[in-house]
Parts: structure tokens; C-alpha cells; sequence
């Protein structure tokens, strides 16, 4: 018989002080909104982060919104923020966000890209774009035509790997990326090695949160972690394998908020 939700988060709650709780901030922690400006968290999960902010040895929110905004959204403190899914980090009473090593010389890669594109041919296809720093997001959610907004983004996208750019698909969403190793579990992975601890949970919804899955799993099987927990929130428009991936799948933000009150 497989183990319950309750057996899964029993070992955090018994030493949280070597305990992380990881969570994606977007579809997680905050339903998913048309414009990422009007997104909110949910009081519920805010509450909860700042009642185990205090007890657990990490407590982290990796996001696709740089650091400094997924601060501003979600407002507690005693929590590090992990930006640009791991370009970015900002530890609690930072007032500056750390960039990767690794980004150095390619800031403006994605920005150089776009602008050498012409102007109107991004917003002529109904997509909006979304300045995050080093990335440049291409958003299809609301489009007059999302189908054909959507197929404009992929030409896009064959066009920045061909000049040597990174791309990535998300919900309704598709990222240019500088050519440098990043993802959310390499940014996990670093915060861990700063941060060893036994148990580690990661909750998410899209297939960027499939890297932090992959790589919880694999330090539990190196043996540097005991447990490692993988919360799937499962709505309708997530992707199918992320579900597939989940130890424990939930609905949705509030269901997740549900689950992350029992570490409080």
C-alpha cells in the first residue's frame, strides 16, 4: 500500500529543523491570472509561509517572476526567493538579488534578440511580452487568436535557437533564454548544498517545476536527502506529466495551502 499524504510530510514535521519546503509561486501558491501583474497569494498560503518561515531549516519560493518581484508577491520574510527560474537569488534581508555566475556576458542576450526582430511583428501576432531581465517571456494567454499567437511564439522560438538562444514552454507562455545551465533544479540543488538538510518537499505545477522534482529525487537517491516529497497541483490546464511526476497531487492553490498548513 502506497504511503498518504500524512506518512509523505510526517518526516518534515518531526525535525523541521532539517527540513527545506520549496514551493513555486505562480499556480501554487497564487491561482493563475491573464496578466501576471494581477496575480495574487492566496492569504491562506501566505499565512502558513510565515508561521514555518521561523521553524524549518529552508524555506524557499522558486519562480519564474525575477526575485524581487516574487518577494513583492508574495511578502513574507525569512524566505529565500529563487527568480528566473534559478537565474536569481535573494536570501532573506538581501535588499539585492544575486545573479549566476554563469549569466555573465549574456544579460542582454534575449532583450538583443527581440529588438532585432522589427518592431510590431511580436504584438502584430497578439503576443505580449513580459521583461524578466535576462529573459524575455512571449505570452499567448488572452490573444484574440491564442492558436495562431501560439504558432507565431514556436517560429519565434526556431528563430532564437537558431541564433543561439535557450527557449523553454510553459503554460500558455514560451521563455527566450540566455545559452547558459539553468533550471529550478539546479537553483535547489545550490540552495541545498548552502543549506544540508534531510527531508526536502517541492511543490509545483508546470514542466519547469519537473526540473526540481528530478533533482530532489535524485539527491534522495544519492543519499543526501532521507525524504523527498513532490506535490503536484494538478488542474485542469496543467500539464499531464507533471501530475504523472507528483508523489502527492492536489487541484489547486487552495488545496496546496490545505497541505502546507499541516507543516505549520
Amino acid at each position: 500500500m502506497s504511503a498518504g499524504p500524512a506518512d509523505l510530510l510526517q518526516p518534515l514535521r518531526d525535525e523541521p529543523s532539517s527540513s527545506a519546503v520549496l514551493s513555486d509561486v505562480d499556480g501554487t501558491l497564487a491561482p493563475i491570472v491573464r496578466e501576471p501583474g494581477d496575480a495574487e497569494v492566496l492569504t491562506a498560503a501566505r499565512d502558513v509561509l510565515a508561521r514555518i518561515a521561523g521553524r524549518y531549516a529552508v524555506v524557499a519560493c522558486v519562480s519564474g517572476r525575477p526575485a524581487e518581484d516574487a518577494r513583492r508577491l508574495v511578502g513574507v520574510e525569512g524566505v529565500t526567493y529563487l527568480g528566473n527560474h534559478g537565474l536569481e537569488r535573494l536570501d532573506p534581508g538581501a535588499s539585492v538579488a544575486r545573479l549566476a555566475a554563469a549569466l555573465e556576458g549574456h544579460e542582454k542576450d534575449a532583450a538583443r534578440f527581440l529588438a532585432g526582430l522589427g518592431d510590431g511583428r511580436v504584438s502584430s501576432a497578439g503576443l505580449r511580452v513580459e521583461d524578466k531581465g535576462p529573459i524575455r517571456a512571449l505570452h499567448w494567454r488572452g490573444a484574440e487568436d491564442e492558436p495562431a499567437a501560439e504558432r507565431a511564439a514556436k517560429e519565434i522560438a526556431a528563430e532564437a535557437e537558431q541564433a543561439g538562444l535557450a527557449t523553454h514552454r510553459g503554460r500558455k507562455v514560451l521563455e527566450l533564454r540566455p545559452p547558459v545551465r539553468f533550471d529550478k533544479g539546479v537553483a535547489i540543488g545550490e540552495l541545498l548544498d548552502d543549506h544540508p538538510v534531510r527531508n526536502a518537499l517541492y511543490a509545483g505545477d508546470d514542466r519547469t517545476d519537473l526540473d526540481a522534482f528530478r533533482a530532489l529525487r535524485e539527491r534522495a537517491t544519492a543519499g543526501a536527502l532521507d525524504t523527498a516529497v513532490c506535490v503536484a497541483i494538478g488542474s485542469d490546464e496543467a500539464p499531464a506529466e507533471v501530475s504523472a511526476e507528483g508523489d502527492i497531487i492536489v487541484p489547486d492553490p487552495p488545496s496546496f495551502a490545505t497541505l502546507l498548513s499541516e507543516l505549520a
